[in-house]
């Protein structure tokens, strides 16, 4: 399998994913259950974050390092242009949405709050990125680090990437320790003085996360510089980093079940909601994604060569999941297919408070119904692109 299509498929994972957990019923539903992000506390975001700054790095860098900065960079700004484009096109989608479902105020105020009432100024901060609907809180923040990322991938292909490295945990710990929380309140108090109601809403601190999309960059600009021996780090036989990374594993998968079924002993408890700040990408987030990013990783490129037959088949098993044709056909798209599940997840609100409640196997078939649909703007998009190509075929 190339590289490209495993990292397609593990976007589409991670797609797949992000619509079960958006996706919510009156009574909630069992099948939401099956999910990684029950077993600790790494979810579809980081990975999807990640695999946008690893995408980032190995594709710029390369153009960079043949064409130089402006070239490499002024793709990139394109790029963030079109993202910029497509939130934009969330929200209008959205507050149209307003307009003609049923109740739809109602339905959606807690998700879209002064938008669900199309107020102008919710409208305009929404489009400054200062106000982020739920659900659409991803692309704001991968526009930000699309902006920022030229020099960065630069610095990465001039062999400076540990100033990018350095610079971004620094940043993520200031985060950490509140550095933050002036500027916040400087720009929500800004925004009180056009409009009383309006409030800075970002769920995702784009200084703390930043950190996920830049250890993807910079890793993924050294691999297109050939600066990283991805055989000789993942090799079968040094296992230490592998066993360090499965005890944290399992350590954060004993902490998630006991959270879940309220076995905490009670000092525990009182020092846990200062850990768990998945906004802010606190360190149980932080440690939990690298432990479980490390071990994917190793397990896929060193466990398919191991000399245990249990591990070659998790290590081929992952290969297989990954090379699954519907999930490497989403990822290929994942940004239309993001949108795309935006204005599902939205309709499919209004579908419950309509229809609602439904019973379990209903739940399940409209959850599965849903990660279905993701292959239609994929499949538009595919057959769209091999329409052009016949007709220049037919023209030249």
């Amino acid at each position: 399998m190339r590289r490209l299509e495993a990292l397609d498929g593990l976007r589409g994972y991670f797609l797949v994913f992000m619509v079960l957990n958006h996706l919510s019923f009156a009574g909630g539903y069992l099948l939401v259950k099956i999910n990684h992000g029950e077993l600790g506390f790494v979810q579809d975001a980081q990975g999807f974050v990640f695999m946008s700054g690893l995408l980032v790095g190995m594709v710029y860098a390369g153009q960079m390092k043949k064409r130089g900065y402006d070239a490499g960079a002024a793709k990139i700004r394109n790029r963030a242009r079109e993202l910029y484009m497509w939130a934009l096109f969330c929200l209008i989608a959205v507050m149209a949405l307003v307009a003609l479902v049923k109740d739809a105020r109602t339905i959606w105020e807690p998700y879209l709050w002064q938008l669900a009432e199309n107020d102008l100024h919710f409208a305009a901060a929404a489009a400054l990125l200062l106000y982020q609907p739920t659900f659409m809180d991803i692309l704001p923040q991968y526009i930000v680090y699309m902006m920022v990322a030229p020099p960065l991938v630069w610095m990465c292909v001039n062999g400076r990437w540990q100033a990018v490295a350095i610079g971004s945990l620094v940043l993520w710990l200031a985060v950490q320790f509140g550095a933050h929380l002036p500027l916040a309140n400087a720009v929500d108090a800004a925004m009180k003085q056009v409009d009383p109601a309006l409030a800075l809403r970002a769920h995702f601190n784009v200084f703390a996360w930043q950190v996920v999309f830049m250890s993807g960059l910079v890793l993924g600009a050294l691999t297109s510089a050939r600066r990283i021996d991805w055989a000789k780090i993942m090799d079968p036989n040094r296992t230490t980093l592998a066993w360090t990374a499965l005890i944290l594993t399992l350590f954060f998968l004993a902490l998630r079940l006991s959270r879940t079924f309220e076995v905490f002993p009670e000092a525990m408890g009182q020092r846990f909601p200062a850990l768990d700040n998945r906004g802010e990408f606190s360190i149980l987030y932080a440690l939990n994604f690298a432990a479980v990013a490390y071990l994917l990783a190793w397990t896929m490129m060193a466990g398919i060569r191991s000399e245990s037959p249990a591990l070659r088949r998790v290590g081929e098993a992952l290969h297989s999941l990954f090379q699954l044709p519907f999930l490497r056909l989403i990822g290929r798209h994942s940004l239309h297919v993001y949108v795309w599940h935006v204005v599902v997840i939205y309709l499919l609100k209004a579908v419950d408070f309509h229809y609602g409640p439904f019973n379990e196997a209903t739940k399940t078939a409209i959850a599965l119904l849903a990660v279905a649909s993701l292959a239609v703007p994929a499949w538009y998009r595919e057959a769209r692109a091999a329409r052009l190509k016949a007709g220049a075929a037919t023209t030249a």
